[in-house]
């Protein structure tokens, strides 16, 4: 059996997503009509995500814990985060996804953990309702087409998000409640494979660095992503050569020596092990995927 992607895996979702994104982006009705209106409580091993409710109704069930919520709020919701929700049929706002390595690039940006991540988070808009209906509508426009420069700019609004949120959780000392030793490991070392996992470096020089032994760091891996360390470097290095290959023009062997594999061949086997499909595979149908999406027949709500 071939092994998943859990990074990119939604509620519903039987597979893993053909376009590399380090995000996801949808309406809430875009999902949860298909599920009459509700999604059953689940939980993410490695996603992040936002469910900005603009108008309408939602029971919110966050770890047990039932609330009911009108428009104007902003929920944020953690890896590993058990979580389910009801809508009401008028309900209108998105649902952001993010994979653990673009929140650890604006921790790293920003010098300083995110204030919010220990635990969900719930937000009332109010002032900032015009701010963030904008900010939500143009993550929309850029997500929905492959135009130039969409990376970048994806990043910058998801970067002026997290910013907006760091600032209200510090003002409303929302992280009063300390995170688990285990999860400050994790970041840390989230943060390492961000900058060294086209080095190849082994598990055990990441456990070195980190001042743990390799099986204090893979049970803490386990604890926060249901993976080991080594999956967990694989994961990062897939995802990468998977933007690779879509986003750019180069060759497998290109991409290949970017990741640090001895030879292309070691690495098409390892793409295929993770996968199913051979890089050049990959690129034909992500490329075509992506091709869709430039097409005149996506439309906005």
């Amino acid at each position: 059996m071939k092994e998943k992607i859990p990074t990119f895996k939604l509620y519903g979702e039987k597979g893993s997503w053909m376009t590399p994104d380090l995000l996801h982006y949808e309406s809430i009705a875009q999902r949860s009509s298909l599920h009459d209106w509700e999604i059953k409580p689940h939980r993410h091993s490695d996603l992040y995500q936002f469910l900005y409710v603009q108008q309408g109704q939602v029971e919110l069930n966050i770890e047990g814990e039932i609330s009911i919520v009108e428009g104007g709020v902003l929920q944020w919701i953690t890896p590993l985060c058990v979580h389910g929700f009801r809508f009401s049929q008028n309900v209108r706002g998105g649902v952001l996804t993010l994979a653990i390595p673009l929140v650890s690039r604006f921790e790293e940006s920003m010098n300083m953990p995110i204030a919010f991540g220990a635990s969900s988070l719930i937000l009332e808009i109010g002032e900032d309702r015009t701010f963030l209906d904008s900010l939500f509508t143009s993550l929309e426009q850029e997500y929905s087409h492959y135009t130039p420069g969409r990376e970048l700019a994806l990043e910058a609004w998801i970067n002026l998000l997290l910013t907006w949120l760091q600032r209200r959780s510090i003002e409303q000392h929302a992280f009063s409640e300390p995170r688990p030793k285990g999860y400050a490991y994790f970041a840390r070392f989230s943060s390492m494979v961000e900058h060294h996992y086209p080095e190849q470096w082994s598990v055990q020089k990441y456990a070195t660095t980190l001042g743990v032994s390799v099986v204090r760091l893979n049970t803490i891996c386990h604890q926060v992503s249901k993976q080991t360390a080594l999956q967990f470097i694989h994961q990062r290095q897939l995802l990468e050569a998977k933007r690779s290959l879509i986003y750019t023009a180069m060759t497998v062997a290109q991409v290949s020596d970017s990741l640090g594999f001895s030879e292309p061949a070691y690495f098409s086997r390892f793409f295929r092990r993770l996968t199913g499909l051979s890089p050049s595979e990959f690129r034909q149908a992500g490329v075509g995927q992506l091709s869709g999406l430039a097409g005149p027949s996506v439309t906005h709500e």
